[in-house]
């Protein structure tokens, strides 16, 4: 994982600039990652192909699991934000795409990765609006340009566990 992780960061060009831009920002993003889970999840249940994930059999928000979903994405936030892609951290990654892929999620099932590609769009979006809003134009766009290089690194190890690599001659 570790060496997936580094040739993922050489590909989208994710380099020490980048990270100096993300750790920056760092107490940006954490400053309002309450308001970017809820932001999130609001939109999930919103939809009806994404709400179905939340909900109890009688259709009702299982508001416990949905509680439990914004602490894990806020601790997902806190470790993104420090940049952390040692070992354990890119084997968290693997495991919650693997979870999202093979574990049916309440009465909704097996989360399809359209949908989890979706989802970090939405973060990619929502980070950049806290970063317009709390930085000046330049650092914006720097902690923009390196969160989404992040991400991209993040939704790769996460697909992994709906795709088996493909090995190149």
């Amino acid at each position: 994982m570790p060496r997936f992780i580094r040739e993922m960061m050489e590909f989208v060009g994710l380099g020490e600039e980048d990270v100096t831009a993300i750790r920056r920002s760092a107490p940006l993003v954490l400053e309002h990652a309450d308001r970017l889970t809820a932001l999130l999840y609001d939109h999930f249940l919103s939809f009806p192909r994404s709400a179905k994930f939340f909900l109890r059999p009688d259709g009702e928000v299982d508001t416990a699991r949905l509680e439990r979903r914004k602490h894990s994405l806020a601790r997902w936030l806190r470790e993104s934000a420090e940049v952390a892609m040692g070992q354990e951290f890119s084997y968290y990654l693997l495991a919650m795409g693997l979870s999202h892929s093979h574990r049916a999620h309440g009465p909704g099932g097996v989360i399809p990765p359209h949908l989890m590609i979706g989802a970090m769009s939405l973060a990619q979006t929502a980070l950049g609006g806290v970063f317009a809003d709390g930085l000046e134009p330049r650092e914006a766009a720097a902690a923009s340009c390196a969160w989404n290089k992040l991400l991209l690194v993040h939704l790769s190890v996460l697909l992994l566990g709906y795709f088996p690599p493909v090995r190149l001659p």
